[in-house]
């Protein structure tokens, strides 16, 4: 690649991109928000948090020094990342806790972007980041879903006009943002049924002699803290 072309990407990917109408974001906000509510549009459109759940727990195992051994995703929308080290120790809570906070902190970091209008940087981060999770996963029905979330970033950011990519980018991030609220409290749910025994909260309860409940408390602060922040910031207020 010469440098031409080389400064031409580099302009591109760190230039500051024009911010849409309020109105425009505020729709983006309440599409987002329907999908979430209407079950659904909710059930397929939960790959993609499981997505961000599972890519979360996978980053935060490599760096706690863990040896990352693969990620599922399964047609149910659930999955399973699987990694290697000491079961137990700082580690090991990081990386169980960083499911569920995922999609709400990747939200709360794409609305930063976008509060600084740098939708292409955004849009460019998001897709390599599900380049490096389709290395390490493991199953046809994973490395489906992460393709085709893959390539809706890559088209939108290489050949949608500017309109098309900020309305798609600020969908994104409120729907990451909104997404990530609604599990914890399905969660909640399963576990007041008897369900879930090895959740995450379980998990950490374990690790940390702390009350799962009060896990699932600290996975619902994070969500609507992210949410409260990241719409604040979305919004321009």
């Amino acid at each position: 690649m010469d440098s031409i072309t080389a400064a031409g990407l580099w302009d591109r990917l760190t230039g500051i991109q024009p911010e849409p109408d309020l109105w425009l974001v505020a729709a983006t906000g309440l599409a987002a928000l329907a999908v979430v509510a209407a079950r659904p549009l909710w059930r397929p459109a939960r790959n993609a948090i499981t997505i961000a759940h599972e890519g979360g727990h996978g980053l935060l195992a490599l760096l706690c020094g863990r040896r990352l051994d693969g990620i599922t995703l399964h047609s149910d929308t659930s999955g399973l990342t699987v990694s290697r080290g000491k079961p137990y120790g700082l580690g090991m809570i990081l990386t169980a806790a960083a499911g569920y906070t995922a999609p709400s902190l990747l939200g709360l970091g794409g609305a930063a972007l976008l509060s600084a209008h740098r939708i292409t940087l955004l849009l460019w981060a998001a897709s390599a980041l599900l380049v490096l999770m389709l290395v390490m996963v493991r199953n046809a029905y994973g490395v489906l879903t992460v393709v085709l979330t893959g390539a809706a970033f890559v088209l939108v950011s290489w050949l949608a006009p500017a309109e098309v990519q900020a309305l798609f980018a600020y969908a994104v991030v409120w729907f990451l943002l909104l997404g990530g609220v609604r599990p914890v409290f399905e969660l909640q749910a399963k576990r007041r049924h008897g369900g879930a025994p090895d959740s995450d909260a379980d998990q950490l309860g374990r690790l940390t002699h702390v009350h799962p409940v009060v896990w699932l408390l600290f996975f619902h602060v994070v969500a609507l803290c992210a949410l409260f922040g990241g719409g604040r910031w979305l919004l321009g207020a």
